[in-house]
C-alpha cells in the first residue's frame, strides 16, 4: 500500500514536472526584470511574434549585454491598429505629448503606412544611413517592384517580407462541384461555385481590402491593354466591381478573420476563397489527406495580384528610439530575414513553426538558402501571377474600395444572393443580368479617385453615403431577381404550352 501510495505520488510529480523540464529556456525577460523594453503594435500572428521576439532579444543580449523584455501589443487587424495610433495621437495633441507610448508599427499593408507618414507619425528611419548599400535596384531591396513601393520616400517605413494575394481552394470539393481548378479571378464568379466561397471582410483587414483593390485593378489593366476605347480604365473600373459582385453572390459569408478561409477550405467547409499566400502555405503544408495529397491549394491568379510588402516604422515620440531603431535594422539583416521561410531548427530558421513568409531581401533566393527553406520553389520575384500595379489608377480609392464592397456586397449580401439564385434558375436573362450588375452610380468618373462620402472623417457623413448606396444596390438586387422570377415563369408557361 505504502509503496502504492509512493508511486502515485511520484506520477503525479512527473506529470507537474514535465512541462518545466520540457520549458524551452526564453531569450525574452520579464517586464520587471528586463534592462530595456519595447513597445509594438502588429497585426501579426503569435508565431511570428514570437520567433521575432526571442531572435531579437538573444540579439540585443550579444550585442549590449543587456535583457529586453518585448512588449507586443495586438489589437486586431490593421485596421484596429489604425484606430488605436489615429485616437492615441488625437489624445497626444490635445493633452501636449508627443506620443502615444508605442515605439514600432510592426506589419500590415503599405496603405496604411502611407498614411500614417502623410499624418506626420513616423520618423526617419536609421537603417538607410547605417546600411545604404542595401537599398536601391543593385541592393538586395528595391525600391519599387511589380509597382508596388517597398520603402517610403523620405525613409519612414521599409518593407520586411513580401506577399501575394491570391486563390486557396480544396481540390476534391471543386471536383465534386464539377468545376475546373481555378486559375484566375474571374473563375470564382462562375454560377457553379454558389455558395461554397470564402471571403473576408476589408472594412476589417487591411491586406483584404488590398486584395480587392487589385482585383479591380488587373480588370482594369486588362482592358487598358486590350486596347480600342477611351474609356477602357472606366469599363475595367466596371468589370472588376462586377465581378465582385459575382464573387460574393458565390460566398458563404464574410469572415473577419482571414485566416478562417484556408482553414475551412481544408476542411472542405468552403471550396475556395481570398488567400493571402503565407496562410494559404501554412495550411497547405499542415492540411493534407490520408494519401498526402493537400487539401488546400494556393495559387497567385494569372496577371491578377502584385508583390506587396509588410512595412515597419518606428512612430514619433517613441519611448525606446534607439531599441525600436535597432529592432528595424535587425528585421533586414539576413538573420532575421531567415526567420521568415526557413525550417524549424535550421541554421537561422525559426525555433518552433515555419511562419511561410517571403523575404524582402532578393539575395537570400539563393540555392543555399532555399534548400532549408519551408517551400523550396519559392520564387516571388519571378511568379508569372504578378502584374505591375499602377497607383495612379486605383489608388486613391483604396478606402472607398473597402468601404464599396462592404455595402455593395456584405450590408446586402441576402438580397445580392436571392437574386444571383434567381437569375441562375431563369438562365442568367439579360435584362436581369443589365439591373444586376448597374454600377454607374459608383462609376470610375464619380467615385475612382476617391468618394468624399466613403472616405470622410466625419462618421455621419460616411453614414449617410453608405445608406444613401446600401438602398440604391438592395433596390437593384430586389429588381433583378424580380425581373428573374418573372422570366422564369414566362419560360415554364411557355413550355407549358
Amino acid at each position: 500500500m505504502k509503496a502504492r501510495i509512493i508511486g502515485i505520488v511520484l506520477l503525479l510529480g512527473a506529470i507537474v514536472g514535465l512541462p518545466l523540464a520540457l520549458k524551452k529556456e526564453s531569450n525574452t525577460a520579464s517586464p520587471d526584470s528586463a534592462d530595456d523594453r519595447l513597445v509594438i503594435l502588429s497585426p501579426h500572428n503569435e508565431s511570428i511574434r514570437k520567433e521575432f521576439g526571442e531572435a531579437f532579444a538573444k540579439y540585443w543580449r550579444e550585442k549590449t549585454g543587456r535583457t529586453i523584455y518585448v512588449d507586443w501589443r495586438t489589437p486586431g487587424g490593421t485596421s484596429e491598429i489604425r484606430m488605436v495610433i489615429d485616437s492615441g495621437f488625437k489624445a497626444a495633441e490635445e493633452t501636449g505629448r508627443e506620443g502615444i507610448g508605442v515605439d514600432l508599427f510592426f506589419g500590415g499593408g503599405q496603405p496604411d503606412f502611407s498614411g500614417q507618414a502623410k499624418a506626420g507619425r513616423l520618423v526617419p528611419l536609421d537603417v538607410f544611413k547605417d546600411m545604404p548599400l542595401l537599398f536601391g535596384e543593385s541592393g538586395a531591396v528595391p525600391e519599387i517592384f511589380t509597382g508596388e513601393s517597398y520603402f517610403d520616400e523620405d525613409r519612414l517605413w521599409v518593407v520586411t517580407c513580401v506577399s501575394q494575394f491570391g486563390i486557396c481552394y480544396n481540390p476534391d470539393f471543386v471536383e465534386r462541384l464539377g468545376m475546373s481548378a481555378p486559375e484566375k479571378w474571374l473563375d470564382l464568379g462562375e454560377p457553379g461555385f454558389i455558395g461554397s466561397l470564402a471571403l473576408a471582410d476589408p472594412t476589417k483587414s487591411g491586406s483584404v481590402a488590398r486584395t480587392f483593390e487589385l482585383l479591380v485593378q488587373g480588370q482594369m489593366q486588362k482592358r487598358i491593354a486590350e486596347g480600342g476605347s477611351e474609356n477602357a480604365a472606366a469599363e475595367g473600373w466596371a468589370d472588376g466591381l462586377r465581378l465582385i459582385q459575382r464573387m460574393s453572390a458565390n460566398a458563404r459569408y464574410f469572415t473577419d478573420s482571414a485566416s478562417k478561409i484556408p482553414q475551412d477550405v481544408g476542411q472542405g467547409n468552403a471550396a475556395a476563397g481570398m488567400c493571402i499566400d503565407f496562410y494559404g502555405r501554412s495550411y497547405a503544408n499542415e492540411l493534407t489527406t490520408r494519401d498526402g495529397k493537400p487539401r488546400v491549394v494556393w495559387i497567385a491568379p494569372v496577371g491578377g495580384t502584385t508583390l506587396s510588402g509588410d512595412p515597419i516604422a518606428v512612430l514619433k515620440g517613441a519611448p525606446h528610439m534607439e531599441v525600436a531603431q535597432e529592432f528595424v535594422k535587425f528585421c533586414l539583416s539576413k538573420e532575421a530575414q531567415g526567420l521568415w521561410f526557413l525550417k524549424p531548427g535550421v541554421e537561422g530558421g525559426p525555433l518552433e513553426r515555419s511562419l511561410y513568409r517571403a523575404p524582402v531581401r532578393r539575395d537570400l533566393y539563393v540555392a543555399e538558402m532555399l534548400s532549408k527553406a519551408t517551400m523550396p520553389e519559392m520564387r516571388p520575384f519571378t511568379d508569372p501571377g504578378n502584374f505591375t500595379y499602377d497607383p495612379a489608377l486605383t489608388g486613391k480609392a483604396f478606402n472607398t474600395l473597402r468601404k464599396l464592397v462592404k455595402v455593395m456586397c456584405i450590408d446586402s449580401h441576402h438580397e445580392l444572393q436571392e437574386a444571383w439564385q434567381a437569375m441562375i434558375d431563369a438562365g442568367m436573362p439579360a435584362e436581369a443580368i443589365a439591373v444586376f450588375e448597374d454600377v454607374s452610380k459608383v462609376g470610375y468618373e464619380i467615385v475612382g479617385q476617391g468618394d468624399p462620402g466613403l472616405n470622410s472623417r466625419d462618421s455621419m457623413v460616411q453614414a449617410e453615403r453608405m445608406k444613401e448606396l446600401g438602398e440604391w444596390f438592395r433596390a437593384n438586387y430586389r429588381e433583378a431577381k424580380r425581373i428573374a422570377e418573372e422570366s422564369g415563369n414566362v419560360a415554364i408557361k411557355g413550355g407549358d404550352q
